[in-house]
């Protein structure tokens, strides 16, 4: 099994999951109530879209009311969650969490914590494939000395920037560019990392003779 492949699978998709709930808990605040169209803010009144650095954080769902929205983003968040902590390393465990990113993005979970969760169940789909021989290249070898921290970047911005936002509003609007590129790169880095560590650590591995 790749180890630090399925730790980046199992963080992604943890925080997609964690996500997925922030998203269902501001949708069920809205009530019984119908979204202006299929593409809506998570955030109700008096989130403003436009003067908030996350927008109010968008969303879309096909259910055309926000209370049943919510409580079905819940509990994909949920299964999200669970799946990825406890069954992402299992035969189709990734592609499971891939299905279960998608029909959280239908059913009100926002953009990129589906988003997250399909690299992560992208990630858990090469968890139990065998490495493939024992050299590795100069430049495997130098991306294997990055990891955890393309991971850890990723999650201490993807969780701290709210830190940031709440007392920094503006200034976080005025570089979301670089924050959306750090994270979209940061992102794949997180399982590339973890699968070039995985394949230093066979190449490393002493081979026993008989």
């Amino acid at each position: 099994m790749r180890k630090a492949t399925r730790i980046a699978a199992t963080l992604l998709g943890v925080i997609a999951g964690i996500a997925g709930l922030e998203h269902g808990y501001f949708e069920i605040l809205q009530g019984n109530t119908r979204p202006v169209g299929w593409m809506f803010a998570s955030m109700g009144s008096p989130c403003v879209p436009e003067r908030i650095w996350h927008a109010c954080e968008p969303a879309m769902t096909l259910l055309p009311n926000f209370l049943v929205t919510g409580i079905l983003t819940l509990i994909l968040g949920l299964l999200v969650m669970i799946w990825s902590a406890a069954f992402v390393q299992r035969k189709k465990g990734g592609s499971v969490l891939i299905l279960l990113s998608v029909i959280l993005l239908l059913f009100g979970g926002g953009f990129f914590p589906p988003l997250f969760g399909v690299v992560g169940g992208v990630a858990g789909t090469r968890i139990n494939k065998p490495l493939v021989g024992k050299n590795t290249s100069g430049f495997l070898r130098f991306v294997a000395k990055l990891w955890p921290w393309p991971p850890v970047i990723f999650i201490v911005w993807a969780l701290g920037q709210y830190l940031v936002g709440y007392f920094f509003n503006d200034f976080l609007r005025s570089v979301m560019g670089f924050s959306l590129l750090l994270m979209m790169v940061m992102l794949p880095l997180s399982v590339y990392t973890g699968y070039a560590y995985d394949a230093q650590s066979l190449a490393d591995k002493p081979t026993t003779s008989k």
